[in-house]
Parts: structure tokens; C-alpha cells; sequence
């Protein structure tokens, strides 16, 4: 099954348990699928809906920080639980150990020799570590890892 269908299957569920919270949260992301569907004329693959999540939960970790530091933790808590609802959808997520092995191995792949280097390095990342890692936590890694 794939995962857009699947999301799908998870919305009328949500219908029929009455569940306005989880209902509202899938009906976000599947609204952004669509929107790109139709934005670029394509029909989604599993890749592309990973993407899609993973833009909806950087927006809502950005909007939980934004939130807290005003001091509106209802709406806080309203965004950690669309995150929640999201993240079901991503991909087991790797461990810290496994992140910085791949990132050692890009990097000696590539032979990245400095901090100028760092763009070749994402770059075989970003396409082996998509969905399944933190980006931000890779670039840091990578980070250290030229500056040795």
C-alpha cells in the first residue's frame, strides 16, 4: 500500500472514531498533497509525500518555538500534536551511531578535505538520508566532522 493511500485509509478512520483533532491534522497534509499534485501536474510518489511531511513538520517545530516564547502553550500543544499525527508517516528514523557512520563514509567518499567541501558531502547525504534523519543534526555532524 502506498503511503498516500494510506493516508487516506487513516482519514476515514478518523471519520468514523470521531476523531476532530487527528482528522484535522491529516486533512492538512492531505490538502498539501494535493496542492502539489495539482500545482505541478504530477501524480505523487512515496518520496514526494515524505518530503511534503517533512516541510509540515519543520512548520510546526518552527511554530511550537514561536508559540512557547509568547506564551501560548494551547496553541503549542495543538502543533506538537499535528507533529505527533505526522510523524507516524515518516520513516524509522535512524540512530545517532548510524547518522554518524553515513556522514564518515560521504565524507571519505567524496574526499571532502575542509569546510569548503561541505556542499559535495550533503549532497550524497541528502538523497541516502532523506526522511529517515534529522538534516539539521547532519549538517552540524558534517560540520565537525570537515573542521577535524
Amino acid at each position: 500500500m502506498s503511503l498516500k493511500q494510506q493516508i487516506s485509509d487513516d482519514m476515514k478512520a478518523a471519520m468514523r472514531a470521531r476523531e476532530t483533532a487527528r482528522l484535522g491534522a491529516i486533512r492538512l497534509l492531505l490538502a498539501a498533497m494535493k496542492q502539489r499534485e495539482v500545482d505541478e501536474r504530477i501524480e505523487l510518489t512515496d518520496a514526494d509525500v515524505v518530503a511534503i511531511i517533512e516541510k509540515m513538520m519543520k512548520q510546526r517545530r518552527d511554530s511550537i518555538s514561536q508559540y512557547e516564547a509568547a506564551g501560548r502553550q494551547d496553541l503549542a500543544d495543538v502543533e506538537k500534536f499535528e507533529m505527533t499525527v505526522l510523524q507516524a508517516y515518516m520513516p524509522q528514523q535512524l540512530s545517532e551511531d548510524e547518522i554518524t557512520a553515513a556522514v564518515a563514509e560521504a565524507v571519505t567518499a567524496t574526499g571532502a578535505a575542509g569546510p569548503q567541501d561541505m556542499g559535495k558531502v550533503m549532497g550524497v547525504l541528502k538523497a541516502k538520508l532523506a526522511g529517515r534523519a534529522d538534516m539539521g543534526k547532519v549538517s552540524a555532524l558534517i560540520k565537525a566532522q570537515l573542521a577535524k
